[in-house]
């Protein structure tokens, strides 16, 4: 996990513009390096480490012997580095995985580049031989990426919004910082002059369809295929381990996020299980988040005692969570109610991993709700077909919703987040199931996922079955749950008539309720008339909501219900 940005064409000072580049200065702790570009003097590279690999070689741009018109800025881990190297003969002159990306497109150009990387990656090209920029993003956009680029052939790229919106130019650029499309890549022509001009956007990779890279993967082939049941379920069981297993790489100490629900859980469980396997000298520290007793708390401490990690409560006090609300909001970039609702507990179990452990790789459960159809309003779907697009519609929408909050809560405190259900591999096999297997069944989301690891005896049979907790409400206390805690506090801070006129104030995406306009206007604070970054609020379908807490749809039973 780093922070990316650079400048093609700058009318203004670099050293002005420089400025700009130290807003993500928290995505890499370790180190700092500003590059201007050979022959082209407006034109610059920013670079944040976080040294994961490669302490010596690490820097970026990453630039070798054997290209030197190359130069790469990259965030990301690529997995299948050292495949690709014994593939097709690369000669690597540094540790770091991402070297592989000048080989490849080296090799075969940036298409088949962005197609053959095992992993999550944001990242910038740039080949001065043939005057090209090219800029690709991960499937999922696990790592985030943001553009500007003016009329007039100004480019900046940056790993976040925050990076960009200040940057000085000639013409405006209100408006114009935008996020870059997941799955896809862009090539640029680059000028005489410094400045750009975009040639083509290209898509390289759907969620559905089996990643080119899977021919070089650590599990090359099912042992079996069709869709019987033990077949199926043994599939997502090698796939699963499999996903965990290539994302142990790191030079930096592994820890996991554990909120006791079944997707934090089953990461938990499974690498623990791998460390011991390949002999990893440190126990596993995992990490939850909560009010006193709240449902998440005692469910980890269970998991905890299970697995036997060296596992660490942090308890939420209502006045903290508050007080962290402007921060977490500047940190995610967006005003969607509940993002930044989950975002607060993670922000801050965050907070606590950077100041009072070494672990700095952190796993987590993301993707798998919307891959695995977790959220409780996939039991109202019509039909088995129309749960599996909602489905592909949600992994689509992640880098606006959860990956963004997993992204930004912990790189603002210089950690490196790794989501194994993601996976490429495991999302495509998933999402090729027919669609009746994989919907709720007798009353349980997830069903197919939690039947596939009921003989493994990696969790316990009550994690394992236990129901869906949305984040935001599993950190609090089963009376009361967090929204509602936000809500009456909020409540006292907007006043009923500046919520009649939101709609005036607010005509894009205008806020229903005080608490929406509450995180509407901080958002506005900090990053004024970009509202657009987005599209739509996260609601559930299928249902009359009008908020999106799990708590609020009829389905959800609580502790006290039972």
């Amino acid at each position: 996990m780093c922070g990316i940005w650079a400048l093609f064409g700058s009318d203004e000072c670099l050293s002005v513009q420089c400025l700009s580049a130290m807003k993500i200065a928290h995505r890499g702790p370790d180190a700092f390096r500003f590059e201007n570009v050979n022959g082209f003097t407006n034109c610059c590279f920013g670079f944040h480490r976080l040294a994961v690999v490669d302490q010596l070689y690490g820097m970026q741009p990453i630039r070798v012997k054997k290209f030197p018109y190359l130069w790469l800025c990259y965030n990301g881990e690529i997995y299948n580095f050292k495949q690709l190297q014994k593939q097709f003969g690369f000669d690597y002159q540094t540790l770091v995985d991402g070297e592989v990306i000048l080989h490849l497109y080296n090799r075969g150009g940036i298409e088949q580049t962005a197609s053959m990387l095992d992993g999550v990656f944001a990242f910038i090209l740039l080949d001065t031989a043939n005057r090209k920029v090219f800029l690709a993003r991960d499937t999922y956009g696990v790592r985030p990426l943001f553009k500007v680029l003016t009329d007039d052939g100004f480019l900046g790229v940056c790993s976040e919004a925050k990076g960009l919106i200040n940057l000085k130019h000639s013409t405006s650029l209100c408006s114009k910082v935008e996020p870059f499309l997941p799955g896809h890549y862009e090539v640029l022509d680059l000028k005489p002059s410094g400045k750009v001009a975009s040639v083509e956007l290209v898509k390289f990779h759907s969620c559905k369809d089996e990643p080119l890279h899977a021919a070089c993967d650590t599990v090359e082939a099912l042992p079996s295929a069709g869709f019987d049941l033990e077949t199926v379920k043994s599939n997502i069981r090698i796939l699963f381990e499999n996903a965990v297993r290539k994302r142990l790489m790191a030079h930096r100490r592994i820890g996991c996020l554990l909120s006791g629900g079944l997707d934090s859980s089953l990461v938990a469980a499974v690498l623990l299980k791998l460390m011991k396997e390949i002999n990893i000298n440190y126990p596993l520290q995992t990490f939850a988040i909560g009010m006193e007793n709240s449902p998440d708390l005692l469910a980890a401490r269970k998991v905890a005692a299970h697995i036997g990690s060296e596992h660490h409560e942090v308890i939420l006090n209502t006045e903290e969570g508050i007080q962290a609300i402007e921060e977490v909001i500047f940190s995610l970039e967006t005003y969607d109610i509940t993002t930044i609702r989950a975002s607060i507990g993670m922000y801050l179990v965050s907070k606590y991993i950077r100041k009072k452990t070494d672990s700095v790789v952190i796993f987590s459960g993301e993707g798998s709700d919307e891959l695995t159809q977790g959220y409780i309003y996939f039991h109202k779907a019509p039909s088995p077909e129309e749960g599996a697009e909602e489905s592909e519609r949600l992994l689509k929408e992640l880098y606006l919703f959860d990956v963004l909050r997993a992204d930004r809560t912990t790189a603002a405190h210089g950690l490196e987040l790794r989501v194994p259900f993601l996976d490429h591999r495991f999302t495509s096999y998933y999402l090729s199931l027919p669609a009746e297997l994989r919907i709720p069944k007798n009353g349980i989301e997830k069903y197919l996922l939690r039947l596939s690891f009921e003989d493994s005896n990696l969790l316990p049979k009550e994690i394992l079955w236990r129901p869906k907790e949305a984040f935001s409400d599993g950190i609090a206390s089963v009376k009361k749950s967090w929204f509602s805690i936000l809500q009456d506090y909020i409540d006292q801070q907007v006043d009923d008539l500046l919520l009649e006129k939101a709609a005036e104030k607010y005509p894009f995406n205008p806020p229903k309720t005080k608490e929406s306009y509450y995180y509407r206007q901080i958002f506005e604070k900090h990053y004024p008339g970009r509202s657009s970054w987005l599209p739509h609020y996260w609601m559930p379908r299928w249902v009359k909501a009008t908020d999106p807490s799990a708590r609020t749809l009829k389905h959800y039973k609580s502790a006290t219900q039972e």
